[in-house]
């Protein structure tokens, strides 16, 4: 049996949340990296993200342990770094249901409360007790879960924090070098192959691509399955509004941003998305306007939302639902991270990635989480 080798050398692709948290970690390590991206950091799904950090709704199984873990370094984050007080907010999540025969926020807390899944079940007139800012005559009899230990990140600004370290520890980024083919010999990643031509050696390869994943993985004859759908992130102006908690409504999601601003998203909006066959997209005017008024209806007084943009593309979602993570068994020295809840679990899937890279040896965290379950 080979005795394995500790990489000295390792090339990731991709500067969202899973690259960069990964790339910072193996430096801390003691590896070389290099982060090759086809464009600025954080230009692709995580500078659109609702960046919501929870575990709601979640039974007790390994994609809940890990995201609970993704919370837990969060926190360490927070705890360790109080310049991060803007942007890192642990402030609570509401949550509550459409007011017809769907409606399950009874069983929902009932369930986060069977593992211990920190929730309040609370009637519409106990809401603003615990969190401000929201119209409670829009919250049905049914009631909500308030859960206080939910909150929320701005991902550009944790991926400028990691980028700054991973610098300082001699880590070397590439922007806008447009597609990177990932190269194969013997069986094994040895580096990329930029749009330029030019070929970067290493030892090991790690594929954080987001959406692309499925497509770049299939070139090598590895199938996953793919769900991914076209997200759209609307961002007002700044407002006034004592909401600090992120919203999880029937009709839009809503959470502050550093600058005083709203970020809105739903599933409704994303399905009225066009996307054309050349990777571009159109969203209509009336979309982004009902995104608004939605979200004024949820906010205490109503207030006038007006927008100051939004973002359109591809989010990430294995066809299955739950993550992909680690090594792919069929190319040794390749490694992969595509998964929903990027914000949720972009520090521990960093942390726990490197550290198989570096050793060899699988963690057990990311064991339900491997390619080779398809």
């Amino acid at each position: 049996m080979t005795a394995f080798a500790k990489p000295r050398h390792v090339i990731v692709v991709g500067a969202g949340i899973f690259g960069v948290s990964s790339a910072l970690q193996l430096a801390r390590l003691g590896v070389e990296v290099t982060i090759v991206n086809d464009g600025a950091p954080a230009n692709g799904a995580s500078g659109r993200s609702l960046s919501w950090l929870n575990s709601a709704r979640r039974a007790d199984t390994a994609y809940h342990r890990l995201r609970i873990a993704g919370i837990d370094r969060y926190r360490t984050l927070a705890a360790t770094r109080p310049d991060c007080a803007a942007w890192l907010r642990f402030d609570g999540g509401l949550t509550w249901d459409a007011n017809d025969a769907a409606n399950e926020i009874a069983s929902v807390w009932q369930l986060e409360h069977s593992i211990g899944y920190d929730a309040l079940l609370l009637a519409p007139h106990e809401v603003a007790a615990v969190t401000l800012g929201i119209d409670a005559t829009t919250i049905p009899t049914q009631g909500a879960i308030f859960n206080p230990g939910e909150g929320w990140v701005d991902l550009p600004s944790l991926i400028d924090l990691l980028l700054t370290e991973f610098r300082a520890r001699g880590g070397k980024l590439i922007q806008r070098a447009g597609r990177a083919q990932i190269r194969i010999e013997g069986g094994r990643a040895v580096g990329v192959t930029t749009t330029d031509g030019g070929a970067i050696t290493a030892d090991a390869v790690l594929l954080a691509v987001g959406p692309a994943t499925p497509a770049v993985l299939g070139e090598f004859d590895v199938h996953i399955p793919d769900a991914t759908p076209i997200s759209l992130l609307v961002k007002t102006k700044p407002v006034s509004t004592p909401l600090r908690a992120v919203l999880n409504t029937p009709r839009v999601a809503v959470r502050p941003t550093p600058d005083g601003a709203l970020v809105l998203d739903s599933a409704w909006s994303e399905e009225e998305v066009i996307a054309y066959e050349d990777g571009t997209y159109a969203v209509h005017g009336q979309t982004v306007q009902g995104l608004l008024e939605e979200a004024s209806a949820v906010l205490e007084g109503n207030p006038r939302l007006e927008l100051e943009g939004y973002g359109v593309g591809p989010k990430p979602i294995p066809g299955d639902g739950e993550p992909v993570l680690g090594a792919i068994a069929q190319i040794a020295g390749l490694h992969v991270a595509f998964s929903h809840s990027g914000a949720t679990l972009g520090l521990i899937v960093g942390e726990l990635l490197a550290r198989e890279i570096v050793s060899g040896n699988s963690h057990p965290m990311l064991d339900s989480f491997r390619a080779d379950r398809f």
